[in-house]
C-alpha cells in the first residue's frame, strides 16, 4: 500500500505564480508516490480572516485555483478542515497532551510577542488563543489521518515535529500506537520565483503576479519586472536576470537555450525578453484561467467536489477518534 501524504492549503489570499511553482505543482506531483489528501484549512485561516464573504470567497477561490491546476478530486481526497468535526474533537483531546511551554515555543506566537515588545505594547496584545494553539489544531490535521508524509517548506517544519512530540505523548500514556508518528518531508529544490522587483514573489512584498491574472493585466505586470540599465547591443548574462529566470519556469529546454544565446550574443532589450517571457507564461496559464473561471463561476459545483472530499474524509477520522476514545476510557 501507498503511504499517505497530507497538505494542508491555507485560504488567505490569491494564488500567485510563485504559490504555483513552489507549492502547487510539488504538492500534486505526490499523488504518484503516495495516496495524496489536501484540505483547505478554513479554521486556521479565521485567525486572521474575520469577514466572512472574504473568508468564503477565498476558500473557494483556493479551491477552484488547485483543481485548475490539476488537482484530481477523483484520485486524492480534497476537503475543508471545517467539514471534518472530528478534527476538533481530537484537537480538544490532544490539548491535554501538549505542554504549554511547547507552544511558548512555536514561531509564529513568539514572532507576535518579539513584534510587540518592539513596539512597546503587552506581549500578549492581539494574540488569540487561535494563534497560541495553531500548532495543536495543525497536529489534530495531521494525526487524524494516519499521516506518514507532511511535505512542507522549511519554515513550517516546527509544525510537523511539534505533532511528532503531541502524537509520542499520547502513544507513551496508553502504551500502544495509536497515533502514527509523521515524518517531515523539507521541500528541497522547489523553485523560489523572483517577483516583480527580483526579491522572491510574495503577496507581502507587493511584487507578485497573480496566477489567473487576465491576460492584459499579466502582460502589464510582466513588463513592470525591475531589470538593470544595459542597453539594447549589450551581451546580458541570463541567469542573473528575473526575466530570464521567470521564462525558464514556463519555456521547453530549447526555447530557453536559445534565448540564453540571444541574451548573451547581445541585440536584445528587455522590452524583447519580457515580450518572450509573456509568450510563454500566457501559453501556459492560458488554459488554467479558463478551467479557474469556470470553476469559480459554479461556487455550487466547487461546494460539492469539497463535501464529496469531505465524505470519503469523515469515516478515516472517525476510526482515529474511537480508537482514542476507546483507549481513554470515553467510549
Amino acid at each position: 500500500m501507498k503511504k499517505i501524504s497530507l497538505t494542508g492549503i491555507k485560504p488567505t489570499g490569491i494564488l500567485h505564480i510563485g504559490n504555483y511553482f513552489g507549492a502547487i505543482k510539488p504538492a500534486l506531483e505526490l499523488t504518484k508516490e503516495y495516496d495524496a489528501r489536501y484540505f483547505i484549512a478554513d479554521y486556521h485561516a479565521l485567525n486572521t480572516v474575520k469577514d466572512p464573504v472574504e473568508l468564503t470567497a477565498h476558500i473557494r477561490q483556493v479551491a477552484a485555483g488547485w483543481l485548475a491546476s490539476g488537482l484530481d478530486p477523483e484520485k486524492v481526497i480534497f476537503y475543508r478542515q471545517s467539514s471534518i468535526p472530528e478534527t476538533f474533537e481530537l484537537t480538544t483531546f490532544l490539548m491535554a497532551f501538549t505542554a504549554k511551554g511547547l507552544m511558548n515555543r512555536a514561531h509564529a506566537y513568539k514572532a507576535a510577542v518579539q513584534e510587540n515588545a518592539e513596539k512597546g505594547d503587552d506581549p500578549d496584545a492581539g494574540i488569540n488563543m487561535g494563534l497560541f494553539t495553531y500548532p495543536v489544531l495543525m497536529a489534530a490535521d495531521i494525526l487524524l489521518f494516519d499521516s506518514d508524509v507532511v511535505p512542507v517548506g522549511q519554515d513550517q517544519s516546527q509544525h510537523v515535529e511539534m505533532a511528532q512530540d503531541i502524537a509520542q505523548a499520547v502513544n507513551f500514556n496508553y502504551k500502544a500506537e495509536l497515533l502514527r508518528v509523521p515524518e517531515v518531508s523539507i521541500r528541497e529544490n522547489v523553485a523560489v520565483v523572483p517577483g516583480l522587483d527580483g526579491r522572491k514573489m510574495s503577496k507581502s512584498y507587493g511584487n507578485a503576479i497573480p496566477l489567473f491574472a487576465p491576460e492584459k493585466e499579466l502582460r502589464k505586470l510582466i513588463m513592470r519586472i525591475v531589470t538593470n540599465s544595459q542597453g539594447v547591443e549589450e551581451p546580458k548574462e541570463p541567469e542573473s536576470s528575473q526575466v530570464y529566470l521567470l521564462y525558464k519556469l514556463f519555456a521547453t529546454a530549447e526555447e530557453q537555450a536559445a534565448l540564453a544565446n540571444r541574451y548573451r550574443a547581445g541585440g536584445m532589450g528587455w522590452g524583447e525578453a519580457k515580450e518572450e517571457l509573456f509568450r510563454v507564461a500566457n501559453r501556459e496559464l492560458t488554459p488554467l484561467r479558463q478551467r479557474f473561471e469556470e470553476l469559480l463561476a459554479n461556487p455550487a459545483g466547487l461546494d460539492t467536489i469539497l463535501a464529496q472530499g469531505a465524505e470519503k474524509a469523515r469515516p478515516i477520522a472517525a476510526r482515529t477518534v474511537n480508537r482514542l476514545r476507546k483507549a481513554a476510557g470515553l467510549g
